[in-house]
């Protein structure tokens, strides 16, 4: 039971292997995403300059339909005359093509950053090998995909149904309008069932990348022992840091012993905390500093150290605590504690003077 509970990924992706799997080009992506977003920039352009450019384009066919009749074709000028006329129209339509190019990069962008990745397109046998060609077409992702096909094929298909149903009445008047009231027209109809078409897919592409992340991220988890081998490999055996921290702590404690002697004071609470004071008298710009200080089994050896050096020891809970609680060893006394510290020392002071 324990071996299998080792073998189940129940933990999230560590940020090493999110970051090791994004430099592969794995990582979660939506191309519908990018798809909704060409279909918004494209009906931005439109807005913007699609009038400009039917314009332009009936100048062509007119200024084309005029030529034939007033010139002579031959084999000579009529592919120039095509050319031409094709050159003109594909230089209108690039402004609308960088503005949904722009609109592809900016979606794909937005899921994954900025990323260079070479190892997405490198060879793999695995691609070409049919036993995995087969288990990819018969996968959970595959599945998934042809479910979204089928979906976007009733969503365009109801869509398109229900804005050509809603025109029907207004059909019968098209008898009497004009053509150009009448292009107009059924661009209006274009231009509705374009918006509602897109709408929909829109919310479609950010449910399919909602699922994309989850799928991703269930597929990155890892088990406990994998995430256990990686601590090790990156950052140590955790055993044997929790052991060099602890012999580091022990002679860290042992350095700080060994200060005891040299120290003027050590104030007590009076057997759970002691904290050492050293005081230059002969440096006025000096304040009081910790030497050592310590609780339990650690204030008791630094009251031994003390009572064997001859260092006074004077009992004082509130200021031991706060000491012991607000400073560490090395650190001199802020001012707070002057009034505190001057009366331990003056006691201290007296006691050597009497001797």
């Amino acid at each position: 039971m324990a071996e299998q509970d080792k073998g189940q990924k129940t933990e999230k992706a560590t940020p090493r292997k999110i970051k090791e799997a994004r430099k592969e080009g794995n990582y979660a992506k939506s191309t519908d995403i990018n798809s909704a977003a060409v279909l918004i920039f494209g009906i931005i352009a439109l807005s913007f300059i699609g009038s400009g450019l039917l314009s332009s384009l009936s100048g062509i066919f007119r200024s084309t339909y005029n030529s034939i009749h007033l010139i002579n074709i031959n084999l000579e000028n009529y592919p120039s005359q095509v050319v031409s006329g094709f050159s003109s129209f594909f230089l209108m339509l690039f402004p609308i093509l960088f503005i949904v190019m722009i609109g592809g990069l900016i979606a794909n962008f937005g899921q994954a950053g900025f990323l260079i990745s070479s190892k997405a397109i490198e060879p793999k046998l695995s691609k070409i090998s049919p036993i995995k060609g087969l288990t990819r077409i018969f996968s959970s992702k595959s599945i998934v995909e042809l479910i979204k096909g089928i979906l976007k094929v009733f969503i365009v298909g109801g869509i398109a149904s229900l804005v050509i149903l809603s025109t029907v009445n207004s059909l019968d008047n098209l008898i009497i309008l004009l053509p150009n009231s009448i292009v107009s027209f059924f661009g209006q109809v274009m231009v509705k069932m374009t918006l509602q078409i897109t709408i929909a897919l829109s919310i479609m592409a950010f449910a399919d990348y909602a699922w994309q992340r989850f799928d991703h991220q269930k597929k990155l988890m890892m088990t406990k022992q994998e995430v256990k081998d990686e601590q090790k490999k990156y950052e140590g055996n955790p055993e044997i840091k929790s052991r060099i921290k602890s012999v580091q702590q022990s002679l860290s404690r042992n350095r700080m012993i060994q200060e005891v002697p040299e120290a003027t004071v050590v104030v007590t609470n009076p057997t759970h905390i002691a904290v050492a004071l050293k005081y230059d008298q002969g440096s006025k710009d000096s304040a009081p500093k910790i030497v050592a200080m310590g609780q339990r089994k650690i204030a008791q050896r630094i009251r031994e150290m003390a009572t064997e050096a001859g260092v006074p020891i004077i009992e004082n809970k509130p200021l031991a605590r706060n000491l012991f609680k607000s400073l560490k060893v090395g650190m001199e006394i802020p001012a707070v504690f002057y009034q505190a510290v001057a009366e331990i020392l003056a006691k201290v002071f007296m006691m050597k003077k009497n001797r």
